[in-house]
């Protein structure tokens, strides 16, 4: 008896087995057949066994034989077929089809690569707010694909939780009206689920909270088919003000404000301790799971840029062991995930001692912390590993969605390689934790290739990455990565980024955070290798032209408010109307060549936001939140998310200068003193109105016009200029 019972069990294993691996085979094809059926007809995936995520590839027949442990090692092994063979990038946009190769190459040698670590996260609650507030089926299966091919096992996953949470709090005993109102609009969500603000551009629509659980379905069941473990929310202790009246005798207590919002959007923290944070963990938690299932990591941050109601480490060792608790209670495999970003933003408040008292209320393994901005700051160096926690190395590189040349990005890669020798067992990751998308994924990729054994040089990174932005072999591309790589990005990203234009105007300041750090001479070095070439051939290469392109224009902005800012100080109007005037040009042809690249628009973001409403208030009120956010933001973050944007830039921009530049010569012509303050009232009609513009067109993107003719006319018109741009060292 026992024997057969044994026998049946190895049959059971065995076609379970071959199911799992059957699956992870079509879902690669699948994969490849929505990237190109041409692409689906020359490859083909295997499946083999291995404790440790694996990938191969060689050419048997006509075929290229791509062979994995599941389907994310298959996808990492198809990327690595089409950015090495095939000389071309995927783009993480749905809207960008994939440039291949008329004839698509074997592979001369056959490939095998290992993962170097288990895990590889992706995303932050912010991605959420810059980039994909309105983001629909189309885009969100694409970025899967793309996070797939990136090897990525571990995303983000916080789609449609204020759908679980109206339950709760209706549930609770909350009206409708109250609930919606709690709720901030949908490009804030990101800051009310890490409970820095309430309420602020709601109320949240109904239609967003049906339309954003079922597309959470959707999205869960394709990471889950690619073999990505998402992490989902759980509650961290923020609750609606209205529970205080409802539930006097519970330990709520307010939050201290963020960013000088006022008081109105004020978060409430309920202690951990209090029976009522279970009971509302409960009620969370296996509603969620009832809609969306589990894969028993939660993502639980209580006070992130927020100070918690005492900094005592009894305290905050409680906090944390009760929290824990309160998950386990419900889900006995429960695992927390924790941004450390709170380590790095507060690490003046959290201490050592602090740190450790948080971090070690949790059963060892348990936490695994991000570790969120290493091209900077690793925490985990300075925390003694995270006190034995598992923890992943993560790069940020991008703030508010900014869209300017910036990353340490070969500094990155060096710190990541130090850490992997240094770092103990106890890093099992590496992660990205970047805040907006913007075009260039080049620093992303690279980060997450570190996570595999390609084992490249610096000179083998360059080159691939060359080619594969140009579609073929390219001497000027290999040369203009060379400088790009080795002496213009090596800039840490840092928040409120952007070039000049998109800055705030005001005299004798031009913002530390668009200060030209490297030789502008290299930079316009990169843009005329770039032109070299007689033909564009792929979208990562238009990328490539219009991000350089715009940023030496962008520099060259800077260093003529510098001029005109001494023709006021000179009372020198004529040499002021001359300089304005060019600075008025640049604006104007950053605008124009921005707007060749859809993605590079503000049309393109407006629209996205109108698709995503049915009701024609709701597209009004999801395009006021798509404007606010990009421009005024709230509080004091105003500019926060500033974007290098046609019709942004000769619009909401170009406005601001103009009412600058007009003051100036105003009280130059009155020979009044410069006040900042009389400026910032003039300034503010601007900001005020332009979220409530609605239903304008920005600057819709050139499709079919000829990039490297816009290039010509501004080389010709700028190119000198370029050439004798100076800045200080």
């Amino acid at each position: 008896m026992k024997k057969a019972f044994i026998t049946l069990f190895m049959v059971s294993m065995a076609w379970f087995l071959s199911q799992a691996s059957g699956n992870d085979v079509q879902q690669a094809r699948e994969l490849a057949h929505r990237l190109s059926t041409v692409l689906a007809n020359k490859v083909d995936f295997k499946h083999i066994e291995s404790n440790t995520d694996i990938f191969s590839l060689e050419t048997v027949g006509d075929k290229v034989i791509i062979c994995g442990n599941n389907a994310n090692s298959m996808a990492v092994g198809l990327n690595r077929y089409l950015n090495r063979y095939c000389k071309t990038t995927v783009s993480w946009y749905a809207d960008i089809s994939l440039d291949l190769p008329l004839l698509l190459p074997d592979v001369p040698t056959k490939e095998i690569i290992k993962a170097r670590v288990p895990q590889r996260f992706f995303l932050n609650y912010c991605t959420f707010g810059y980039t994909m507030p309105f983001w629909d089926w189309n885009d969100w299966e694409r970025f899967i694909d793309w996070m797939a091919l990136n090897g990525i096992n571990m995303p983000l996953a916080i789609t449609g939780q204020e759908a679980v949470w109206y339950n709760v709090w209706t549930r609770l005993g909350m009206t409708d009206e109250q609930v919606r109102n709690y709720f901030t609009g949908p490009v804030y969500l990101p800051w009310h689920r890490m409970a820095n603000i309430d309420a602020w551009c709601g109320p949240l629509p109904k239609e967003w909270l049906t339309g954003q659980a079922e597309l959470q379905k959707k999205i869960l069941a394709r990471e889950r088919a690619l073999n990505m473990r998402p992490v989902l929310p759980a509650f961290a202790g923020h609750v609606p003000r209205q529970l205080m009246d409802m539930y006097p005798k519970a330990d709520i207590k307010p939050m201290s404000t963020w960013d000088d919002f006022d008081a109105p959007y004020r978060t409430y923290f309920l202690n951990s301790e209090d029976p009522l944070y279970s009971e509302i963990q409960k009620m969370f938690l296996e509603e969620q799971t009832r809609r969306f299932g589990t894969n028993h990591i939660y993502g639980i941050d209580p006070f992130n840029e927020m100070d918690p109601p005492s900094f005592e480490p009894d305290y905050l060792n409680k906090i944390s062991k009760h929290i824990y608790r309160s998950l386990t209670a419900v889900d006995p495999q429960a695992e927390w995930l924790q941004m450390g970003w709170f380590l790095y933003y507060q690490r003046k408040d959290y201490t050592p001692q602090r740190a450790r008292a948080m971090l070690t209320g949790v059963p060892q393994g348990k936490m695994t912390m991000l570790d969120y901005y290493c091209e900077y700051k690793e925490m985990w160096r300075d925390l003694d590993g995270f006190y034995g926690q598992p923890y992943i190395w993560c790069y940020l590189g991008n703030f508010g969605g900014n869209s300017n040349i910036q990353g340490n990005v070969k500094d990155a890669g060096e710190r990541l390689e130090k850490a992997l020798k240094e770092g103990g067992k106890n890093l099992v990751g590496i992660g990205s934790t970047l805040e907006g998308l913007d075009v260039q994924q080049f620093p992303y990729e690279y980060i997450f290739e570190k996570a595999w054994t390609f084992n490249k040089s610096d000179e083998q990174v360059i080159n691939e990455l060359a080619d594969r932005h140009a579609g073929q072999l390219s001497q000027p591309a290999r040369q203009a990565w060379d400088i790009l790589y080795n002496k213009v990005l090596n800039i840490r990203p840092t928040s409120f980024s952007g070039p000049l234009p998109c800055q705030y105007p005001e005299l004798d300041k031009t913002h530390g955070r668009c200060e030209v750090r490297y030789n502008p001479q290299q930079l316009l070095a990169v843009w005329d290798l770039l032109l070299k070439q007689d033909t564009i051939l792929t979208d990562a290469m238009r990328v490539d032209i219009i991000w350089v392109g715009r940023q030496l224009l962008g520099d060259l902005f800077l260093a003529k408010k510098n001029e005109l800012d001494k023709a006021f100080h000179e009372h020198d109007e004529n040499k002021m109307r001359e300089t304005f005037e060019i600075m008025a040009y640049i604006i104007y042809y950053m605008d124009g060549l921005n707007a060749e690249h859809p993605f590079c628009t503000m049309d393109k973001w407006l629209e996205q936001a109108r698709d995503l409403g049915v009701a024609s208030d709701v597209k009004d009120y999801y395009e006021m939140n798509a404007r606010r956010l990009v421009t005024t933001w709230g509080g004091d973050l105003n500019d926060y998310s500033c974007r290098n944007w046609a019709g942004l830039l000769a619009g909401y921009y170009m406005n601001r200068w103009l009412t600058y530049y007009n003051y100036l010569i105003s009280i130059s012509q009155l020979q009044q003193p410069y006040n900042h303050s009389v400026l910032q009232q003039e300034i503010a009609t601007i900001q005020d109105t332009y979220p409530l513009q609605l239903g304008t067109t920005a600057a819709p993107f050139t499709k079919g016009s000829d990039l490297l003719s816009t290039c010509e006319v501004i080389n010709a018109i700028f190119h000198d200029e370029f050439n004798k741009m100076k800045f200080k060292e």
